[in-house]
């Protein structure tokens, strides 16, 4: 084989290589986030159509806290920092975002529990951490999160210490544009 022919084959396996590791770059945060959502792994919540009607009589506090990747602008807080519930019974907790620029901002939620082995028992109903969220220039606006702690807990012996859970969410950037031109009359002139 010639050194031309060495350099070509050398190259294009190199090519190749890069490729297959580009592409497991942008497979690994999907792959990961259904392993996790699977699994509860690393406090991933579980999701639910609804609760399962059955209320224990063991409380728990969750507590609410809310975090900013350091590109987004936004201003993101729980409307609430804690929650009594009891075991199984379903409740409603919101979050306040704020976009105080001058771009229309789209941004997504990540979210975690710790403790992390209460993350399998912790059932997310509706949450806008389900998809992106976007916000006009000055808009806010509260975003729900219906929940509950699955009564399966109960029969889990490694979490019967757990008396506190902490619901933790940190918003992304994920675009931000020029806000369209307002008139008197609205959005593009059409009044609306």
């Amino acid at each position: 084989m010639s050194a031309d022919a060495k350099n070509k084959k050398t190259g294009l396996i190199l090519v190749a290589v890069v490729t297959g590791m580009v592409g497991m770059a942008y497979a690994a945060v999907p792959l990961y986030k259904l392993f996790c959502q699977v699994t509860g792994f690393g406090g991933t919540t579980q999701r639910a159509e609804a609760s399962e009607g059955v209320i224990l009589d063991r409380p728990m506090t969750i507590r609410f806290t809310a975090n900013l990747n350091h590109d987004m602008p936004w201003n993101f807080s729980p409307s609430q920092l804690t929650q009594e519930t009891m075991v199984g019974q379903q409740m409603l907790a919101t979050y306040r975002a704020h976009n105080p620029t001058s771009k229309r901002i789209t941004g997504t939620a990540v979210f975690n529990v710790t403790p992390f082995k209460a993350g399998e028992y912790f059932n997310k109903i509706e949450c806008f951490c389900f998809t992106e969220q976007t916000l006009e220039p000055g808009q806010s606006a509260d975003m729900p999160v219906t929940y509950y702690i699955d009564p399966a807990i109960a029969d889990d012996p490694h979490l019967d210490d757990v008396k506190e859970i902490v619901l933790s969410y940190t918003f992304f950037l994920v675009d931000a544009e020029e806000a369209p031109e307002m008139d008197h009359k609205g959005i593009n002139g059409t009044g609306n």
